[in-house]
């Protein structure tokens, strides 16, 4: 790869679970920012908007700010701006669909542009996936912040939106847009604002497929941390191989200096 100047970095599961530190993670971070790497949070979280997400991570001292953070949703907003939406997702995150017209996602009686499915909760029940289905059969078009079909809470892992969008994909005949990860615009909108090249790009995740695989394909340097939701069954039924596995984020400033020969840590 060519010097590395941009580092993408997950937040759920790499920096965080259940938006508690992982061991390392703080100081990690700080010695990747003092070393002179760009750095972006890139995340699927749609239960929190970036400012929200921002102020989490700074009380837990990490040294970010919400201009760092590209959240799904945000994303999201820039793909749909002007449409209909109506969205299925656990979480308030309306200040990050700036541009995007919510309708009320019970009324039966408009047809939205968009069904828009955010992360799963207890909001995912029979009558509101129906009503979803119904309103796909009529003509909306079926957007997915993202596909994950499960994350890892201090609980254990938890099922997620990818999960119901399969069956709804399924039922209704269609394939689903998806805005975040893994989505080639998700990762080059993350480039673009670090102002760097793909080939001068690593990204940082728990998820092989969604994170680490999907990055390299465009170019992007993939490391896998084994924290999160990794699970080594998933990693060895893998649909490629990530550039390079750690045990956790803490040794990501190790990474870098042998990769670009700067001091990270």
């Amino acid at each position: 790869m060519a010097s590395v100047r941009g580092v993408l970095i997950d937040i759920d599961g790499v920096l965080t679970v259940s938006w508690r530190p992982l061991p390392g993670a703080v100081a990690a971070l700080r010695a990747v920012r003092e070393a002179g790497f760009g750095s972006a949070l890139v995340t699927n979280t749609t239960s929190r908007t970036r400012a929200s997400i921002a102020d989490t991570l700074v009380a837990a001292g990490f040294p970010v700010t919400a201009e760092d953070i590209l959240t799904a949703p945000a994303a999201t907003a820039a793909h749909l701006a002007g449409a209909r939406c109506a969205l299925l997702n656990s979480g308030d995150v309306r200040e990050d669909l700036a541009g995007v017209t919510l309708v009320a996602a019970d009324d039966d009686t408009v047809v939205p542009d968009v069904v828009l499915l955010g992360g799963a909760g207890p909001e995912f029940g029979y009558e509101a996936l129906n009503r979803a289905f119904g309103q796909v059969q009529r003509g909306a078009r079926l957007v997915a912040m993202h596909r994950n079909l499960y994350w890892r809470t201090d609980a254990g892992l938890q099922l997620d939106a990818g999960a119901f969008l399969t069956g709804l994909e399924a039922a209704a005949g269609v394939e689903a847009e998806v805005t975040g990860k893994p989505s080639r615009a998700f990762f080059e909108a993350a480039l673009g604002r670090l102002g760097v090249d793909a080939g001068e790009a690593l990204m940082i995740g728990d998820d092989v497929e969604s994170d680490v695989l999907a990055a390299q394909r465009l170019g992007i340097t993939g490391v896998l941390v084994r924290t999160g939701k990794f699970r080594p069954d998933t990693l060895e039924r893998a649909s490629g191989t990530p550039d390079h596995v750690l045990d956790s984020f803490a040794e990501l400033p190790g990474l870098l200096n042998r990769l670009d020969g700067r001091t990270a840590g």
